[in-house]
C-alpha cells in the first residue's frame, strides 16, 4: 500500500506533467504547512488510507493511459462494444457518440506525434463510417503530421469546436455509467473536452431525426442567431397569377392540356410509357375527377400567400410575352396524387460522357447542353422533329448527327458546369471552369456578354423568375447577383467554410438560397447581401434546391439521396425524404406546388406529395407517431439514364434531361 508521500509525488507528477503550474505550487506550499504543523500520522485509520490509494491508482490509471497509444484503441472498442450491445431504443442515441470520439482519438494521437498508431486505429475502423461521413474522412486521411491539424481548416476547426448530440436523459444516464464503471478515464476525458450533450426528458428521438443531430456547435449556435431574423416568404404584388385569380381566370379544364396535342407522340406517360386513346382517357377521366374541387384549392394555397415588395427593379413584361403565359396559366393541369404529371424526357445519346449539364427551356421547346470541350450546344425541338421523325418521336438528342441537328455556342475555354434559359427562352446563360459566365442569344445564336468576377470555377447559375437578374455559385466560397446590363457583379454572399455548388432563386426574387459542401444551405437577402438563415442536417454536399411556388417552403438534395423540405419561416427541416440510392442532381415543385420532382444518378424521377394538408409543424411530428409525413406516390425509371435536368412547364407538363450511360 502506498504511503503519503508516494501520493504527493503522484500528485505533483500529474501537475507538472498537466502543466497546472499555479496549482502546483500553491499544493507544494500546502504540504509543507502540514509538515510543519502535522503530528506523527500513525493514528490514521484504514478508511483514509483506502481513499488515499484509491485515488493515487485513479491518478496513475489516467496518467499511464495519455502515455500509451493502445488505450485509445482499446478504449474506443470497449466503448464501441458497448453501444452496438445497447437496447434497440438507446442505441441509435448512444452510437451517435462513437463518430466525434473517433475522429478526437485519431487527432489525439497524431497531436501526440504517434503518426503509424494513429493510422492503424483510423482505418481499424474507418468502415463503420464511410456510409455517413466518407467526405470528412477522406479529409482526414490527409492529416500525418501534428502540424497538419493546425493547417488544415476543417481539423482545426474540429479541434476547437464542441460537437453538439441531442440524447434523452435515460441514454445519457447510460452512457455516464459506463464511463465510470469501466475506469474509461481515456473516453470520458475525450468526450468531456470536446462533446456538448444536449439532454432532453422523455423518450428517446426518432431514427429519422438523426441527420439533424451532428453539426459544430458554434455553428448551431450562429445559426440559431441569423434564424431569428425575419423573412418576407410572399409572392410579389401584382403578379400575373395575382391578376388572373382576381379575374376569375383560374378555370382549368383537364381534357384540354396544351402539351397533348403536338407532342403527343413524343411524351413518355408517368404510367411507363403506354400510348393510345383508351390510356389518353384514363387520363384525362383521372385528371378531371382530381381537379373539380380539390384542384382549386390547390391554386387557392398558392394565390393566398402573402403578398411582398420587390426589392429589386423588375423588368416589365411585353403584351406579347404576357399574354402568352396568361394563357399557359389558363390551360395549366392542375396535379394531385390521384393527377400525376405527364413526363416528357430528353435522352442524350452519344456524349462520350462528356455533357456536364443540361437545361430545358420553360415550354420544352429548346434543350441545352455543356460540354466538357467547352462547348455548348442547343436543339431546337420543333426542328429536330422535321428533320428527323424517329428522333421526335423517341426525344434522343444525338450529339454526332451528321446534319448538324443542334446550335454550337462557342466562347469558353473550360468545361461547361452549368446553362439555364432565361424565363422566356430567348437568352441562355452558361458558366464554366475558366472562372466566367457567359450570355447567348438564342435568337441570333451568339455570344452577347462575358461576366467575369469569380476567381475559380463557376459551378452553377440560375436566372432569376423574372429574368433581368442571375445568380451564380462558385469554388471561391461565394454566391454573387448580377444584372444582365452589367459587366459586374452587383452583390457578394459570403460565409460558406467550402464551395458554393448550387443556388436557386426566391419565387419573389428578394432571396437566394445556396447549397455548399460545409454541407449547409443559406439564404440570403438579396438587397443586403446577408444571410438570414442556416439549414443544417444534410450529411453530404449540396446538389440541388428549389423552392415552392408560394414562396414557403424550399428543398435541397444532396450527394448522399437525401431530400429535405424546409420551412423558410422557422428555418426548420419539415422532414427528410428518403428513397434516391445516389446524388440527387435535380428538383423542381409542381406550378401550383402540390408535387415535388427529384431526378438523380440512380436513372429514376421520383414524385412527391408534398401538399399543404400533408405538412405537420415539426411539434405535432411524435403527438403523432407519423416521422415522414411526405410520402413518395411514384417512381419513374429510365432505362439507363442519369437525370440531369428536371422543370414543370407552365402547364404542369413535367420536362426531364439525362445522357444515357452505358455504364449506370
Amino acid at each position: 500500500m502506498m504511503d503519503d508521500e508516494e501520493v504527493e509525488r503522484a500528485v505533483i507528477a500529474y501537475l507538472k506533467k498537466k502543466g497546472f503550474k499555479e496549482t502546483e505550487l500553491r499544493f507544494q506550499e500546502e504540504q509543507q504547512q502540514n509538515n510543519n504543523n502535522s503530528a506523527p500520522r500513525s493514528n490514521l485509520n484504514a478508511a483514509n488510507s483506502q481513499n488515499n490509494a484509491d485515488i493515487a491508482k485513479q491518478i496513475f490509471s489516467y496518467t499511464g493511459s495519455e502515455n500509451g497509444p493502445a488505450k485509445y484503441q482499446e478504449g474506443y472498442k470497449k466503448l464501441r462494444s458497448w453501444a452496438y450491445s445497447s437496447l434497440d431504443l438507446y442505441k441509435h442515441e448512444l452510437l451517435r457518440v462513437l463518430y466525434p470520439v473517433y475522429v478526437h482519438c485519431f487527432m489525439d494521437l497524431v497531436e501526440k506525434g504517434q503518426i503509424q498508431e494513429a493510422r492503424a486505429f483510423f482505418h481499424s475502423f474507418r468502415e463503420d463510417h464511410e456510409t455517413l461521413h466518407l467526405r470528412d474522412l477522406q479529409k482526414l486521411e490527409g492529416v500525418l503530421s501534428p502540424s497538419h491539424l493546425e493547417e488544415m481548416e476543417f481539423a482545426h476547426t474540429l479541434r476547437l469546436r464542441k460537437v453538439n448530440i441531442k440524447m434523452c436523459q435515460y441514454s445519457y444516464d447510460l452512457l455516464l455509467q459506463y464511463l465510470h464503471k469501466n475506469d474509461s478515464m481515456t473516453m470520458l476525458g475525450l468526450i468531456n473536452e470536446h462533446i456538448n450533450f444536449k439532454v432532453s426528458p422523455g423518450q428517446p428521438s426518432s431514427i429519422s431525426e438523426d441527420a439533424e443531430d451532428f453539426f459544430l456547435g458554434s455553428t448551431e449556435d450562429a445559426a440559431n442567431l441569423i434564424n431569428q431574423k425575419e423573412v418576407h416568404w410572399g409572392l410579389l404584388e401584382d403578379s400575373i397569377e395575382e391578376r388572373l385569380e382576381k379575374d376569375g381566370g383560374f378555370m382549368s379544364d383537364p381534357g384540354k392540356d396544351g402539351e397533348t396535342g403536338e407532342i403527343e407522340g413524343s411524351k413518355k406517360r408517368s404510367d411507363g410509357g403506354k400510348q393510345g386513346a383508351s390510356m389518353k382517357k384514363l387520363k384525362k377521366d383521372k385528371a378531371a375527377g382530381a381537379t373539380a374541387r380539390p384542384s382549386r384549392s390547390e391554386s387557392i394555397a398558392v394565390t393566398t400567400a402573402p403578398r411582398v415588395k420587390p426589392d429589386l427593379t423588375l423588368p416589365s413584361l411585353n403584351a406579347d410575352v404576357e399574354h402568352s403565359i396568361l394563357e399557359d396559366l389558363r390551360n395549366r393541369v392542375q396535379l394531385t396524387s390521384a393527377a400525376l404529371p405527364s413526363v416528357s424526357f430528353y435522352t442524350f445519346v452519344n456524349t462520350h460522357n462528356t455533357l456536364n449539364c443540361a437545361s430545358i427551356s420553360h415550354d420544352g421547346s429548346l434543350v441545352a447542353g455543356g460540354f466538357s470541350d467547352s462547348s455548348v450546344k442547343i436543339w431546337d425541338i420543333a426542328k429536330l422533329g422535321q428533320q428527323n421523325d424517329g428522333f421526335a418521336l423517341e426525344n434522343k438528342i444525338a450529339t454526332n448527327n451528321g446534319k448538324s441537328s443542334y446550335t454550337l455556342l462557342q466562347g469558353h475555354s473550360g468545361p461547361i458546369y452549368s446553362a439555364t434559359f432565361s424565363p422566356y427562352g430567348d437568352f441562355l446563360l452558361s458558366s464554366s471552369s475558366d472562372s466566367t459566365i457567359r450570355l447567348w442569344s438564342t435568337k441570333l445564336n451568339a455570344n452577347v456578354v462575358c461576366y467575369k468576377g469569380h476567381n475559380y470555377p463557376v459551378w452553377d447559375v440560375q436566372y432569376s423568375p423574372l429574368g433581368n437578374y442571375f445568380a451564380s455559385a462558385s469554388h471561391d466560397r461565394t454566391a454573387r447577383i448580377w444584372s444582365v446590363d452589367r459587366i459586374h457583379h452587383l452583390r457578394i454572399m459570403a460565409g460558406h467554410l467550402s464551395d458554393v455548388d448550387c443556388v436557386q432563386w426566391h419565387a419573389n426574387c428578394n432571396y437566394v438560397a445556396t447549397g455548399s459542401s460545409d454541407k449547409t444551405v443559406r439564404l440570403w437577402d438579396v438587397q443586403s447581401g446577408e444571410c438570414v438563415r442556416i439549414f443544417i442536417g444534410h450529411r453530404s454536399m449540396i446538389l440541388s434546391l428549389a423552392m415552392s411556388p408560394d414562396g414557403r417552403y424550399m428543398a435541397s438534395g444532396d450527394e448522399d439521396g437525401t431530400i429535405m423540405v424546409w420551412d423558410l419561416s422557422s428555418g426548420r427541416c419539415v422532414t427528410p425524404l428518403v428513397g434516391h440510392t445516389s446524388c440527387v442532381w435535380t428538383l423542381s415543385f409542381s406550378r401550383e406546388g402540390s408535387l415535388l420532382a427529384s431526378g438523380s444518378a440512380d436513372c429514376t424521377v421520383k414524385l412527391w406529395d408534398v401538399t399543404t394538408s400533408a405538412i405537420v409543424p415539426k411539434g405535432d411530428e411524435n403527438k403523432n407517431g407519423n416521422t415522414n409525413r411526405l410520402r413518395s406516390l411514384k417512381t419513374l425509371f429510365t432505362k439507363s439514364t442519369p437525370v440531369y435536368d428536371l422543370q414543370f412547364s407552365h402547364r404542369n407538363l413535367l420536362f426531364a434531361a439525362g445522357a444515357f450511360s452505358k455504364g449506370t
